[in-house]
């Protein structure tokens, strides 16, 4: 056997747990623990690197403890850990940090087990490592934070003073010691923050008791909030360290909670700016509270900054939408004379990856660089980083990147109409009308999170029950009486000052309200009063899109029209076959004005593929799909129209340029339907039309029958181009007209009647 065998395997054990740490791919994770076993093997008892190779091991089966809470690999690397130790005797230049390691092991099967043997064996293990690190050791600062992690660990289980006493004279230390850019200064802040609470619960040092010691309490937001304005700490470690200030601001009704919420929302949005694509970045919202943005709100409501409230919900909303057409149409508008913008962007990604990396660093947590040298490192990165900002904010229509937005700004929203932003949270359920010239209205709604969860269940049971045409779908009246009554009326009660009756109005629902068809509210009874009588409802995701949605292009002199319909799309038996497409296309271009007013292509059957639909879709300007569409609940972004060869996605339509197109009618099932679990976000293939650039779009809420379809494309296309111009601003009216239209008939079922809805300008 080759001599240098042994230190290759382990060369490239380190190289494979090294790209681990960057890329996650568990495969590599596993091969470096094979390997780090196979060269322990070649280092049997006696031999000079068997030491090093069972304190490598140990750590690497650490590592993949915390990574997968296999409690054997715990074990055993704590076993290894402690041969290791042996061999490093009093004297041995590495017993520190074999002390070090082996005290963070105990620490860790305490956190999981719950043994105090474990938890003392750390503590004394750690003292050990830090007398073997006097002051002027590198690694000093890293043994007093371990331990004073630990001591407060034991505080929390026992109580003990000294020990909590002890844990923040060591972490004040330990923060002395660090350079100003040091990145272990973010997990530094972080401790303190959580000792000084432990201070304030307890009541130790105060006379008044636990809970009332406000001195501790606020120093402990005040190293929350460090942690969370530290840049070299990264992105993600701030962004955590922001929301756990909004957890404890918030508990405590403190005095930063309003702050703490901003801090967090405008790192939330960094965040997601350096994260890839789309999918991964609706992947990494599920990690972070889908209320944030909500509860901010709600917390500038309470303070009575009605303003406020509709800047927080505007920046904590649609963040994987904004990030999209914030990274994409203005700079499209820059290509034509310069790359810089892009090169920008990409070096602001870069930049942003480098500073969540963190600094290369030994098994045993101290820094395998030099000190001076990796703080002057992180210290050019944030200058970098900081000077790329600066000058995204030069490019037009940048100027706000990473800035939250201004309710001045946002206002422009309500030009044509007034907007109803709905919050519901924890605390209360509130509305607020946005106008164009006065301050914002906001309501507070006689309903809470509870009431709204029965609300939707009720709603959604209720549809498609007793829908034949002598059914009177009595539970789906019922619900829509408490719409009113919890939701709308109360709002309808204060529009009249700011919007005459027959005007159009927004909804801008946020949380559980994006699930609720405000459009159809009403009493359902003899001379009853409803909102559809009064006014013209629009939705909107956020006010920012609707302002996209308005602003103007230059308009071919014909308009380019395409109906694109699939009857049998893949994987469908015959017995869904959609018997009315080719009828209802046909339909369509019998209503549009003739040539050369629109430009008319019909894409159907057979031609109706993948491909030729994406080319359909960048051609024209004006889209009408006939065909089944689906809402993935698992990922959202697959959501899709079906057509003959695979599905549409709205991950690919996401990827388009839609920006000069001026309408779309969604004739498909379900193409307004959010996601549960990020319902703030508003992922449905609607939005993703809207979002990637039509200014107006009609779909639907729930299943819709050929028999609806048929009778609302045509009383809604009569209405909107009878008189032989095209204006997609008509849509909304058109839409309005054409449900009023089947309302008169009564053998069709409620649920049909105000299935379909109307989002954008």
């Amino acid at each position: 056997m080759h001599a240098c065998r042994g230190q290759l395997l382990v060369n490239l054990s380190i190289m494979l747990i090294t790209r681990f740490e960057r890329r996650g791919n568990a495969e590599d994770m596993d091969q470096a623990i094979a390997l780090q076993r196979e060269a322990l093997a070649l280092h049997p008892v006696g031999h000079t690197d068997r030491s090093m190779s069972l304190n490598n091991l140990a750590n690497q089966l650490s590592t993949r403890f915390d990574h997968r809470g296999n409690a054997e690999d715990l074990d055993q690397a704590i076993a290894l850990a402690r041969e290791a130790l042996a061999l490093r005797p009093v004297g041995h230049t590495d017993r520190s940090s074999s002390l070090h390691n082996l005290a963070i092991q105990l620490s860790t099967r305490f956190d999981h087990r719950g043994n105090a043997e474990d938890l003392d064996q750390a503590i004394a293990l750690a003292r050990e490592a830090l007398a073997l690190r006097p002051i002027g050791h590198t690694a000093r600062s890293s043994s007093l934070g371990v331990l004073a992690i630990q001591l407060s660990t034991r505080f929390d289980h026992r109580g003990s003073a000294e020990d909590l006493n002890e844990s923040r004279e060591n972490l004040c230390s330990a923060l002395t010691l660090l350079t100003q850019h040091d990145p272990s200064r973010s997990l530094i802040h972080e401790s303190l923050a959580t000792v000084y609470l432990s201070f304030h619960r307890s009541g130790l040092g105060s006379p008044g008791g636990p809970g009332e010691d406000t001195d501790s309490l606020n120093v402990a937001l005040h190293h929350f909030k460090a942690a969370a304005n530290f840049v070299p700490g990264g992105l993600l470690f701030r962004l955590q360290a922001a929301l756990r200030w909004v957890h404890h601001a918030d508990e405590h009704r403190h005095g930063t909670e309003l702050e703490a919420y901003g801090t967090s929302m405008q790192l939330m949005d960094a965040y997601m700016s350096a994260t890839a694509s789309v999918s991964s970045r609706h992947s990494a919202m599920k990690d972070f509270p889908s209320t944030l943005a909500v509860d901010a709100a709600s917390c500038a409501l309470r303070s009575g900054d009605v303003r406020r409230a509709v800047e927080l919900l505007e920046q904590g909303r649609t963040i994987i939408w904004t990030q999209m057409t914030r990274l994409r149409t203005p700079l499209d508008s820059l290509q034509t004379h310069s790359d810089h913008a892009a090169v920008l962007i990409k070096r602001f990604g870069d930049l942003s990856s480098l500073l969540d990396r963190p600094p290369a660093s030994h098994a045993d947590g101290t820094q395998s660089v030099d000190v001076e040298a990796e703080d002057t490192r992180y210290r050019r990165l944030v200058e970098d980083w900081n000077g790329v900002v600066k000058e995204i904010r030069n490019i037009e229509g940048f100027s706000r990147f990473l800035l939250p937005p201004v309710f001045a700004d946002l206002q422009e929203a309500a030009r044509d109409g007034p907007i109803i932003v709905l919050v519901a949270s924890e605390s209360s359920c509130d509305a607020i009308i946005v106008t164009h010239t006065q301050p914002p209205t906001s309501i507070q709604l006689p309903t809470d999170l509870k009431k709204l969860i029965t609300l939707v269940l009720e709603l959604r049971e209720a549809i498609g029950k007793d829908a034949s045409p002598k059914g009177n779908q009595t539970a789906l009246i019922k619900a829509l009486r408490k719409l009113w009554n919890d939701v709308v009326f109360p709002v309808v009660e204060n529009l009249s000052a700011f919007a005459r009756r027959g005007s159009r109005i927004w909804w801008c629902p946020t949380s559980l309200f994006n699930f609720l068809p405000l459009h159809a509210a009403g009493e359902y009874r003899a001379n009853g009063k409803s909102l559809s009588q009064q006014y013209i409802s629009s939705y909107t995701p956020s006010l920012a899109a609707l302002m996209r949605a308005r602003r103007s292009h230059a308009r071919s002199l014909s308009v380019p029209f395409v109906a694109i319909g699939q009857n049998c799309p893949a994987g469908h038996s015959s017995e869904s076959t959609l018997k009315f497409v080719e009828p209802e296309l046909e339909l369509v271009r019998s209503l549009l004005p003739n040539p050369p007013t629109v430009s008319f292509t019909k894409i159907t059957s057979v031609d109706a593929t993948k491909l030729r639909a994406l080319c359909a879709l960048q051609d024209n300007t004006w889209l009408h799909f006939a065909c089944h569409g689906t809402q993935n609940y698992k990922k959202p972004f697959m959501s899709a129209f079906l057509m003959r060869d695979e599905p549409l996605s709205l991950l690919d339509i996401t990827q388009m340029d839609l920006s000069r197109h001026e309408f779309a009618f969604l004739s498909a099932c379900e193409t307004a339907v959010g996601d549960f679990a990020t319902p703030d976000e508003v992922i449905h293939l609607a939005a993703g039309l809207q979002f990637a650039g039509v200014k107006s779009v009609v779909g639907t809420l729930w299943k819709v029958n050929d028999s609806t379809v048929q009778r609302l494309v045509e009383a809604f296309y009569k209405n909107l181009c009878g008189d032989g111009k095209m204006n997609y601003k008509g849509a909304a009216r058109a839409l309005h007209q054409a449900v009023h239209s089947l309302a008169r008939d009564k053998d069709m079922p409620l649920d049909q009647r105000i299935v379909f809805m109307h989002i954008g300008a």
